[in-house]
């Protein structure tokens, strides 16, 4: 693909107040001490007490454009990448914009949703609507709440997740800089649609349909087939974003990859993928859905383990199954 002028010039991340320690999930699930950290090598995560999605991106969203220098109303279109929805109408991407104090602005506010993936398709996405001209300032926002939906009776999943939120800006490349996105890829592959599901809230298991179940609003996936078929698959993807990638990092500095579980983490070394060089936020904040890959995006610019003119890989799968991943020059 051509390389496309983009930068990010602000990040931001909000993170709920109440950590929920393993001790805490494995009482409520009636697991041994000890179990979920064997596991999963997650410690704890967050959970919300009284936030909602929109806020909570609203807030990350903040930080992200102080970071950037702007105000709200200098941002030309809002992208919510948000995973899970706040509700099912209006589009969560008109409640960050109201909860931004922008309810009168007219900027367009809508989102761009492939689950774990939704932020590296916006930034995809922001990418291209730079490229044209249709856009100056775009804002990604991105909020999962996980924790209303999860199954305790199924701990092999429900242990994994947690509540976060990130945002950051991007603009167009200003002249006499060189930050990109220099590759990106994304398959979807649908005989794994029912391998992660939450059936309930659309028309087909409607609240009012006589037929749904209570299960049906709680989230099920079946780990280990969502796994073996990503690494089934993860070959060729990383070769469609960049030739030699499924083998080695070359010239890329960091790898920023969704947090979908230690075994996805730990798979990234069948590509010679160094630990040293892989950004890990699952331990304190959990599998954050589409929010983990924004989250963990902040804690490597924030931690200055990125630096301008420096690539890094964003990549990761999500529920359809689809795995993508791009390549910035930051």
């Amino acid at each position: 693909m051509q390389t496309i002028p983009l930068k990010i010039v602000g990040v931001g991340r909000y993170l709920p107040a109440r950590v929920v320690p393993n001790a805490e999930v494995e009482a409520r699930c009636g697991l041994r001490a000890g179990w979920i950290e064997r596991k999963t090598g997650v410690r704890e995560r967050r959970w919300v007490v009284h936030e909602t999605s929109s806020q909570m991106a609203a807030w990350a969203a903040e930080e992200a454009l102080a970071d950037a220098g702007m105000k709200a109303g200098e941002i030309d279109l809002i992208l919510n990448a948000s995973g899970t929805p706040e509700q099912v109408i209006p589009d969560t991407g008109a409640l960050i914009q109201r909860e931004l104090g922008l309810g009168n602005s007219g900027i367009p506010s809508f989102t761009i949703h492939a689950t774990c993936l939704s932020f590296l398709m916006a930034l995809d996405v922001a990418a291209n609507y730079l490229a044209l001209g249709r856009y100056q300032r775009i804002l990604i926002a991105c909020a999962d709440i996980a924790s209303c939906a999860l199954n305790f009776k199924e701990p092999e999943s429900s242990v994994l997740f947690g509540d976060a939120a990130g945002a950051c800006v991007v603009t167009r490349t200003p002249p006499g800089e060189d930050s990109a996105l220099l590759a990106a890829y994304f398959a979807t592959y649908g005989e794994g649609a029912s391998l992660t599901e939450l059936r309930g809230g659309g028309s087909r298991r409607h609240p009012n349909n006589p037929l749904t179940r209570p299960e049906d609003a709680l989230f099920h996936m079946e780990g280990p087939k969502v796994y073996r078929m990503a690494r089934q698959y993860a070959n060729t993807v990383l070769e469609r974003v960049r030739p030699g990638l499924s083998r080695g990092l070359g010239s890329i500095e960091l790898v920023v990859p969704h947090q979908a579980s230690i075994f996805a983490l730990r798979a990234l070394r069948h590509h010679n993928f160094p630990d040293e060089r892989v950004v890990l936020t699952l331990d304190r904040f959990g599998n954050c859905i589409a929010s983990s890959l924004p989250v963990t995006l902040y804690e490597a610019i924030r931690g200055r383990r990125i630096e301008r003119g420096q690539e890094m890989l964003l990549c990761g799968t999500g529920a359809g199954l689809s795995l993508g991943g791009l390549i910035l020059r930051y």
